[in-house]
């Protein structure tokens, strides 16, 4: 039960490093290869068929508010599934009464507003204790007239507050020439895919009326829908925009259909080329929301072949446990799939295991051989590259491609022509796709006009898409792996943008998970594949960072709430998964024989599970920081391995006979399992 969450942060930042001189601990060579094996066979014991790996994806309660809020719209509030939704919402009201979107956090408005309101839309008693103390949560926060814009369109939807309430998004911006800075192009992958069907929805504006005693009128308290959002400048992009945005509403009033005919047109071809060969548009959560509406608004009926298709990719998405359900943002196998080969290897799993020619051959059927998105604007090189889910075309990541080109050059395979053709195409591409900054983004180069933060739609925190310091040093890490120089021009650029972004502390920011630790681990284990001198006072400094939030226990923590307060960089419940981050990032470093890398190890070993995983409740990952946080269930178990494989490799005297034993049981407990 997620209620006693709130609460939870004073504790979680109590534990504080731990002193100097503090006791030496103790581990054999034969418990840590116990503790290697275990996992492997934990690992190799949920490898599908086919060959790959996908654990579970969780975010907050958004997602089973939003699944309501559109079977609502669609006359289906009475499946019951809406039910088992909404008692697992339930399941995660804090003690106070609101819903946060991450173990620890704080009262969330717009989470709190959808799930309130989709309580009363399926017959919850607005004075029972439960919707009551929901109430006065939403009102200490601000009320509804505190949603973000994304919230305030379903509430048009369903008809608590007017359009005109919200953002106005125009079929006309998918006209707008690719090169320009305020064209679709210049958003952010995901941004587009959420836009395009917000146009068609903007335009038509459908709206289902509820019965008032499902209204939530309540939640606003000055009768206003929105607050008023201008800045104090006379002048600033802002109020630019929601000038630009009033002009809009009234050229939506009067302009003749006819005018407009061509640039919904568009749209709607957009929309429905990009939904061809996915798992729903963008094969993430939102916009398959958002593209169900806009197929209403285009007039297919329910039981047309899209619509039906679209709900079925939905219903994928779904977990059903007894008489709960909850809904994942979207899967994640490729992702899942690589960075378990990887962890693997370090285990020591034989070349002739059967695992290897599973999981290598489904990564290169996975392989995107077409022009996506990224190529409208971007370079002219051979298409390749990889998604994050099964069937998500247009959209091939920089990070996701790294990690596969690094498991399949860390494989057995690697030698194929196969395998040798595939990585050569995808590090052209990665090659090409570096940003003018040196840094690489995640899906697109040079996605970085700040401007566009301030459309009144921008509030979702993820317009742009521009350099990291994770998936920088990632893509370093693969050239660095694949014998690249350190003086290689696209080495040069990305070596200078990671030492331009390094916080004073020493660390990084890590844009892709939580948070610093992230960040901090990634750039060492990149540095030091690319053969970067591991005692520059740099890397002196991050290795410091590192030791110094270490907590007593010997593990790592850090709250998602790092990425509102920086006061709180490294602190927060400890983890397996960011742990094994910090371990990874001192053995990079050089630093396995220090004592915060072998007290670390003991954490990993003496909180592992018999089953071969470690238990862990919090979000270490992330999607779009103060917005969306991510945990990713298999975080706690390949990462962890990766950890204590690598330490043990790196650690004087265990290396061969540990290596080699923990290879030989890994190879008899997997012939037993085939057999």
């Amino acid at each position: 039960m997620i209620a006693n969450r709130e609460g939870g942060v004073a504790s979680r930042l109590s534990e504080r490093p731990a002193a100097p001189g503090a006791r030496r601990p103790s581990f054999t060579s034969d418990s840590l290869d116990t503790a290697c094996q275990k996992t492997a066979e934990w690992l190799l014991d949920r490898q599908h068929d086919d060959g790959y790996w996908v654990g579970e994806l969780e975010g907050d309660t958004i997602l089973e508010s939003e699944y309501i809020l559109l079977l609502t719209f669609l006359g289906q509030e009475t499946d019951p599934a809406c039910g088992a939704l909404a008692r697992y919402i339930v399941d995660q009201q804090l003690e106070c009464g609101g819903w946060a979107i991450h173990p620890g956090g704080a009262v969330d408005v717009s989470a709190s507003v959808k799930a309130y309101f989709v309580l009363k839309i399926l017959g919850y008693d607005p004075e029972s204790p439960l919707m009551a103390r929901a109430r006065r949560a939403i009102l200490a926060a601000g009320g509804a007239p505190a949603c973000n814009s994304f919230t305030r369109f379903y509430l048009a939807l369903l008809g608590q507050i007017p359009y005109d309430e919200c953002p106005y998004v125009p079929p006309e911006l998918v006209l707008i020439p690719p090169r320009w800075r305020f064209s679709l192009s210049a958003m952010s992958a995901w941004t587009r895919t959420i836009v395009v069907p917000l146009t068609i929805m903007a335009y038509h504006k459908p709206v289902r009326r509820l019965p008032a005693e499902q209204g939530i009128g309540e939640l606003f308290p000055t009768g206003r829908s929105t607050p008023a959002r201008r800045t104090k400048q006379l002048v600033s992009w802002t109020n630019c925009f929601l000038a630009v945005d009033r002009l809009l509403k009234l050229y939506d009033r009067l302009a003749p259909a006819s005018w407009r005919a061509p640039a919904l047109a568009a749209a709607e071809r957009w929309m429905l080329e990009h939904c061809e060969g996915t798992d729903g548009l963008g094969a993430i959560f939102p916009p398959m929301i958002y593209s169900i509406v806009a197929f209403r608004c285009m007039g297919l009926e329910l039981d047309s072949p899209r619509i039906a298709w679209a709900l079925r990719e939905l219903e994928a998405l779904r977990i059903e446990e007894g008489d709960r359900i909850r809904v994942q943002p979207c899967l994640s196998p490729v992702w899942d799939t690589a960075i378990t080969a990887i962890a693997l290897a370090d285990a020591g799993l034989p070349d002739d295991h059967p695992a290897w020619g599973r999981a290598i051959d489904w990564l290169l059927e996975k392989e995107i051989r077409k022009p996506g998105d990224w190529s409208v604007c971007g370079p002219r090189v051979e298409p390749t590259g990889w998604h994050f889910q099964f069937h998500n075309p247009f959209y091939p990541d920089i990070d996701d491609s790294a990690m596969v080109l690094l498991a399949l050059a860390r494989s057995p395979l690697s030698r194929t022509p196969a395998v040798q053709a595939a990585i050569q195409r995808g590090v052209s591409w990665l090659l090409a796709m570096q940003n003018r900054d040196g840094g690489w983004a995640a899906y697109d180069v040079d996605i970085d006009n700040q401007v566009l933060t301030k459309l009144p739609f921008a509030d979702h925190n993820a317009m742009l898409d521009p350099s990291c310091a994770d998936i920088t040093a990632r893509v370093l890490e693969l050239f660095g792996t694949l014998g690249y120089a350190i003086d290689h021009p696209a080495v040069v650029k990305g070596l200078e943008y990671l030492f331009a972004t390094q916080e004073p502390e020493g660390c990084w920011y890590g844009r892709w998970g939580v948070n610093y630790v992230y960040g901090t681990w990634q750039v060492l284990q990149g540095l030091r594949a690319i053969g970067y001198p591991m005692d520059h006072p740099a890397i002196e400094r991050a290795v410091g960072w590192l030791e110094s939030v270490q907590q007593p226990s010997g593990g790592w923590g850090e709250t998602c709430l790092s990425y509102e307060d920086p006061a709180l960089k490294g602190t927060g419940e400890r983890t397996a998964s960011q742990t094994a981050w910090a371990v990874l990032g001192l053995v990079s470093a050089g630093r396995h024989e220090s004592a915060a890398a072998r007290r670390g190890v003991e954490f990993l070993v003496s909180t592992q599970t018999e089953a071969g995983d470690w238990d862990e409740a919090e979000f270490t990952g992330t999607g779009f920081p103060r917005v969306f946080y991510l945990r990713y269930h298999m975080y706690r178990v390949y990462f962890p391995l990766m950890a204590l494989a690598r330490y043990r490799e790196a650690t004087p005297g265990q290396e061969g006979r540990a290596g080699a034993d923990a290879a030989q049981g890994i190879a008899a407990e997997s012939v037993s399992r085939e057999a």
